[in-house]
């Protein structure tokens, strides 16, 4: 079960950094929710709903500048029992340019999955950021 867990994160930020947004979309509940807290500038969110949340993400994805990778470490499973379970993992967010690769950001993820047709899914997330970028 743990490794289900940790791949269903895994599929998350791979997804994520590839806008693949069916494989995205497969890894979220319908009625997922997304909070971000960043230093200075307070809570945002929550994002609510699966067709908001890939909303969002394509949003994001049209702002920003270069590849953006979640790198997520330290993945580590905190409660679980047959159907829900929460996951904490560390971030470390990183940018490639092409002409440099810089640091963007570090925090914690708390992922609240669901499992649900023979598969975990996030219902809840929410990252606290280190630093506002």
């Amino acid at each position: 079960m743990i490794a289900e867990l940790q791949q269903a994160v895994a599929k998350y930020a791979h997804a994520l950094d590839e806008l693949n947004v069916p494989e995205l979309e497969a890894v979220l509940t319908e009625d997922t929710t997304w909070t971000f807290t960043m230093p200075g500038q307070g809570v945002f969110g929550p994002v609510t709903g699966r067709a908001a949340v890939l909303d969002f993400v394509r949003d994001g994805h049209t702002v920003q500048t270069g590849r953006v990778r979640h790198h997520l470490a330290n993945v580590v499973v905190t409660t679980t029992d047959a159907t829900t379970a929460e996951v904490r993992a560390n971030l470390v967010q990183t940018r490639n340019t092409g002409e440099s690769i810089q640091m963007i950001s570090t925090g914690v993820y708390t992922f609240g999955l669901r499992r649900s047709d023979g598969w975990w899914r996030i219902v809840e997330l929410t990252l606290t950021l280190d630093n506002a970028f």
